[in-house]
């Protein structure tokens, strides 16, 4: 399905569920349905080998619906998760073994989809730093000979800024947004047909969890939304989404109301589901065979080591990542400032516009099962809003 066909059935189901509080009780009215559910695979995967990892993400693929079907003929954007610094580890392992996606994974998935048949494989990352792509990878412990000599070819983009395209591509959020009405994203994100969100099973700060849908919060790029000017060259974080002391470049679609809270727990949380309705995404993978809790990088004093030795896939971004969150030992369902959440759960959110189920008794776990998969991270905010 094409990206406009995505988003446009979003804004369908959007637009039911947020015209629906408003529309008094009535017998004669039905009851809204239920957000969909889609199955959820998970496979017990204890160490770094792309061999071992690749046969675990097959026996998923076949067990959630296949995966040529979805991607056979097709360009496929995969937005991996190299959140900070790659040089930099943290409680003596390197990132990729605890806060980013490891290369091996990357390789697996690169061959995964060569096999299925893909036409193009597109990694892609937002960083915040000034060195090449290329070397970058390098850096972070990526064997680039091995992923290009597949059959299918295989191309790196930084979609931190414009790189190698010459315009921003405008995306509207489906239902008017949350925050901002609509985003200008590097069109990376739009020339594609299927994109998969390749992240870590890992806590966030602020959002509670960073799994498939809070990967997809680095897909704005900061030239645009780091600072209130345009700066290509610019390595900064993405704070308007935070604190929203500032707005964007100007020409850029601005926020919807000056007068919501400026506090990280109400808007990252609501960047989180704008930014799953204008890039919908088609495949969640996630890698937890070794990972952090207690926050997304080092520069949380929080953080602790985690071995779950799993890995995680499905179609439906929200129960994929609710059935992680159960992983992890908490309740995707969990009230707003309760469980691993500061400030609002946006997979409830989600859930509550129509985009996939949070209720993990709706949804069918393939592979491991649930109970012998968890692995309670332990960790919960120190602060949580009133």
């Amino acid at each position: 399905m094409r990206p406009e066909c995505r988003r446009r059935r979003f804004l369908q189901v959007a637009g039911a569920a947020m015209l629906a509080p408003i529309v008094a009780p009535s017998r004669s009215l039905r009851a809204a349905p239920a957000p969909p559910s889609a199955p959820v695979g998970i496979a017990r995967c204890k160490k770094y080998d792309p061999q071992a990892i690749l046969a675990e993400l097959e026996g998923l693929m076949d067990r959630i619906g296949g995966i040529r079907p979805l991607v056979e003929g097709k360009t496929v954007a995969v937005k991996v998760n190299l959140v900070g610094n790659v040089r930099q580890g943290i409680h003596g392992k390197p990132a990729n073994r605890t806060y980013q996606t490891h290369p091996a994974v990357v390789a697996a998935v690169a061959a995964l989809l060569d096999r299925a048949g893909a036409r193009r494989i597109r990694f892609l990352e937002s960083t915040h730093q000034h060195e090449a792509f290329e070397p970058y990878l390098k850096a972070a412990g990526w064997d680039l000979d091995a992923l290009t000599a597949t059959k299918t070819p295989v191309e790196f983009e930084d979609t931190r800024n414009l790189g190698k395209r010459k315009n921003y591509q405008e995306f509207k959020v489906p239902g008017g947004g949350s925050l901002f009405p609509a985003y200008q994203l590097n069109p990376a994100y739009h020339d594609c047909d299927v994109y998969v969100s390749l992240g870590k099973l890992k806590n966030h700060y602020t959002a509670g969890v960073t799994l498939g849908m809070k990967n997809n919060f680095g897909i704005t790029p900061i030239a645009l939304y780091g600072q209130h000017e345009h700066k290509e060259d610019s390595t900064s974080s993405r704070a308007m989404f935070h604190s929203g002391e500032e707005g964007p470049a100007e020409g850029v679609p601005q926020e919807l109301s000056k007068t919501t809270p400026r506090r990280p727990p109400y808007r990252v949380p609501r960047h989180i589901v704008d930014a799953v309705g204008i890039r919908p995404i088609d495949l969640v993978i996630l890698d937890g065979i070794e990972t952090t809790s207690g926050g997304e990088g080092p520069w949380v004093p929080a953080l602790k080591v985690q071995e779950p030795g799993l890995l995680i896939a499905g179609r439906n971004a929200v129960c994929t990542d609710s059935i992680a969150t159960a992983v992890m030992g908490y309740d995707p369902m969990a009230a707003r400032a309760t469980g691993p959440f500061p400030g609002d759960n946006h997979l409830a959110m989600a859930a509550a516009l129509g985009l996939g189920t949070n209720d993990p008794k709706r949804i069918e776990v393939v592979g491991l099962p649930l109970a012998e998969a968890r692995h309670p991270f332990g960790w919960e905010p120190p602060e949580r809003e009133a």
